[in-house]
């Protein structure tokens, strides 16, 4: 079994868990965005993300002898370690639900947004219960000023939000109805395209389009980034539709999918190292590879299971699909399949990161908001176009999570096997 040894090696898995792990929802996003069902895609990414723990338990976990105090992958599975099995899959089914309901968020409250609300709980929440769990390896005079770097950064989070959806109805007040009206003809001739021409004149009278607009004058060219036709387009094109929703119900349940994420490391800390001493004598604790298998498989359960049944019983407005159709739908497939790899790699390279330097450093992955937000900039268009108090907000919350990471990283300790 391969296990990191030194703190630069810990340092390193938690800086490429942080590229994967904020670059992931950016995938699930793009996927939504251009129309995909958020239930086909998150089936594929939950394939993924178990093949990557297994991967991950067949090679690290399988790497030299086996040892006494810690086993290899498969001498470990014929242990008597329920306990710690089951801590595990308790990590691993809130982690499935924070990321269900994730999926969701990011539709109605922003890519941007969304990570940085739920990192800080999780920050808040995880951090504070592992460093505890960890029996205070880490250096809480430089640990806890680093949680507070992260609940200033999300105090600037909230304020770039505040004030970019500020921008956004400004911008969507003073668009041409001109263009307003284009655009839902558009939309319903994709909707109704095998209306007969009558019928298609009939339903162009009741949207107010004048008989004198037609497919040919229409202007198709796409809207550039930060402008109202291109928020017009993008609601018109998505699958999750969010004009007119309630903003309070995406707030739910983003600081849902935020308790959610914060209790799956410390489940998965107590999977590995047994704080409570529920373990018989002489049993190893559960290794971080073995624990990590077993927190996908719930995962994947729970994934698999939710997103079947809401296949046939969709929830916020979303059609109904089935799984024939899911199987079918290779729109986007492989970047939802890449999506499920880089969250399996992530998690796994975070958890192995925490099992030499803390749990709670480790939790520095929770920075991934940077990450995002530079994704929502690059694929998304977010914040062109924006006022300069948006800006500059911005570039105070990006400051604040680059400190806050190197300070929690600063706070790694060494944890005594």
């Amino acid at each position: 079994m391969y296990i990191i040894e030194d703190k630069g090696g810990a340092i390193a898995l938690m800086l490429a868990a942080l590229f994967f792990l904020g670059t992931w929802p950016a995938v699930l996003t793009l996927l939504e965005r251009r129309g995909r069902l958020p239930q086909h895609t998150y089936l594929d990414y939950s394939v993924t993300n178990l093949l990557a723990a297994v991967f991950i338990a067949l090679t690290f976990g399988q790497i030299g002898e086996s040892k006494p105090n810690m086993p290899n992958f498969f001498t470990q599975l014929t242990q008597d370690n329920w306990p710690s099995i089951l801590f595990a899959m308790a990590g691993g089914i809130v982690l499935s639900l924070g990321n269900l309901a994730t999926q969701y968020a990011w539709a109605f409250v922003g890519l941007s947004v969304t990570e940085v609300i739920t990192s800080s709980i999780t920050v808040v929440i995880g951090t504070t219960l592992n460093y505890f769990l960890d029996d205070r390896i880490n250096k809480a005079e430089i640990l806890f000023p680093g949680v507070g770097c992260f609940l200033i950064a999300v105090c600037l989070g909230s304020a770039v939000h505040s004030s970019n959806a500020a921008d956004n109805k400004e911008k969507l007040s003073g668009s041409s109805s001109n263009y307003k009206i284009k655009t839902r003809y558009l939309f319903v001739v994709q909707v109704d395209k095998d209306i007969p021409a009558k019928d298609s004149t009939h339903k162009d009278t009741e949207m107010g389009v004048s008989s004198d607009v037609s497919n040919s004058n229409i202007n198709t060219e796409k809207a550039k980034a930060g402008t109202a036709e291109f928020l017009i387009e993008l609601e018109n094109r998505r699958s999750i539709k969010v004009f007119g929703s309630n903003t309070c119900l995406g707030l739910v349940i983003v600081f849902f999918a935020g308790i959610c994420f914060s209790l799956f490391s410390p489940a998965f800390n107590l999977a590995t190292n047994d704080q409570w001493h529920l373990l018989e004598q002489g049993v190893p604790h559960l290794v971080v590879y073995t624990a990590f298998f077993y927190f996908s498989i719930s995962c994947f359960v729970v994934g698999i299971g939710l997103n079947i049944w809401f296949l046939y019983k969709p929830v916020l407005g979303l059609p109904s699909s089935s799984f024939k159709a899911y199987l079918n739908d290779w729109n986007g497939r492989h970047w939802a399949l890449l999506a499920g790899l880089l969250c399996g790699f992530g998690n796994g390279f975070q958890f192995m990161g925490g099992q030499a330097a803390g749990y709670a450093a480790a939790d520095a992955v929770q920075a991934l908001p940077l990450v995002s937000t530079f994704w929502g900039i690059i694929l998304f268009g977010e914040y062109r176009k924006s006022s300069k108090k948006t800006y500059s907000l911005l570039v105070s919350m990006l400051s604040m999570f680059i400190i806050a990471v190197g300070v929690l990283m600063a706070s790694s300790g060494h944890r005594k096997h």
